[in-house]
């Protein structure tokens, strides 16, 4: 399906039934629709020790720049949706996110620690140029100086250009762009709807241009697909001006082994088994291992070779030698307003 990850809707896994229609009398709808969705908190809280944030912020469910591998994908069957082309044509808007940021950072046991926004979902996905949820949001933060760090892949984030320059100004945000692949036929099948690798590279150095802290996350890597151009897309992101960069092995939890099994079948047949072989032997035979510390990096032969390949490249480009450390004692916490009427 053109402009689309994926065609097929498996499963969802929580859904007592299944229901199977035939594909002659019933193609898929593409169009994608958002719905308004009534937030009633918007920071979300973890403590695993694989994730570099204990607080994110998604102002949207859903992503259409239709990634396959996205490791979101299965939140949306809590939606009753499937993680297939549901997930990247059926969104939702949390048209209230501001405001209910700005009523948790007025909570009396408030404590100020930098927030992550597009953690599960793209903030800047299409969707935001109607929406700007992830503006309203910055705004919000900007006005009670408060620290964040932003993880995208769209060149939407230069419309904000002028505020992140500002946060930045008084050490309150850092941007890490994901850089999937620098090969345009690669991306179009892998990334339909996200901005190309090299537009990506552009979005940095305009970050960067600005006074803005920028990185780039190499993510993810895939065996014998893209992990040949790890070091050409760090080099590139230091050119561009990126400070940092990390890197994460391709995950496959739940549903999203299938779906990308058959987007494999679908385009590199050839490869597809070798891929795959190659994913199992850095996941202790599975297509997925969840154990903390291993799961973004895998473990074996091909594992331990991608690790050595990034922490060669990243020293030999001076990566990750400086650490942009967000301030968190300029924060002013909200305050109600007084009514005026008498």
């Amino acid at each position: 399906m053109k402009g689309r990850g994926t065609d097929y809707n498996p499963h969802n896994r929580f859904a007592p039934l299944t229901s199977e229609i035939d594909a002659e009398f019933a193609a898929p709808n593409a169009n994608t629709q958002v719905s308004i969705e009534t937030a009633r908190s918007i920071i979300s809280y973890n403590n695993s020790p694989d994730v570099p944030f204990e607080r994110s912020i998604n102002p949207y469910r859903g992503c259409e720049h239709g990634c396959i591998y996205c490791f979101a994908r299965p939140t949306h069957a809590y939606l009753d949706l499937s993680p297939g082309l549901d997930f990247e044509t059926k969104l939702f808007a949390k048209t209230n996110a501001a405001q209910v940021l700005r009523d948790e950072l007025a909570k009396r046991n408030y404590q100020c620690v930098p927030i992550t926004i597009g953690a599960n979902t793209d903030g800047y996905q299409p969707i935001e140029k109607q929406y700007r949820l992830t503006r309203q949001i910055l705004e919000v933060l900007w006005e009670h100086r408060h620290p964040c760090s932003i993880i995208t892949k769209s060149q939407i984030i230069c419309d904000d250009l002028t505020l992140l320059k500002k946060m930045a100004g008084e050490n309150l945000v850092k941007v890490m762009i994901s850089v999937t692949t620098l090969d345009d036929d690669l991306k179009r099948k892998l990334e339909p709807r996200a901005a190309s690798g090299q537009a990506r590279i552009n979005t940095m150095a305009q970050l960067a241009d600005a006074g803005i802290p920028v990185g780039v996350l190499a993510s993810p890597m895939i065996p014998a697909l893209n992990d040949s151009e790890l070091e050409t897309i760090l080099t590139q992101a230091k050119q561009a001006g990126a400070e940092s960069a990390g890197y994460i092995l391709l995950r496959l939890p739940l549903e999203i082994a299938g779906l990308f099994e058959n987007w494999l079948q679908e385009h590199y047949p050839l490869r597809a088994e070798h891929v795959m072989s190659l994913i199992r032997q850095s996941r202790d035979g599975a297509n997925y291992d969840s154990t903390f510390h291993t799961r973004m990096r895998g473990t074996g032969v091909f594992a331990d070779l991608l690790a050595a390949r990034f922490k060669r490249a990243a020293r030999a480009l001076h990566l990750n030698e400086k650490k942009t450390e967000l301030r968190t004692d300029l924060f002013k916490v909200p305050t109600a307003q007084i009514s005026l009427d008498w």
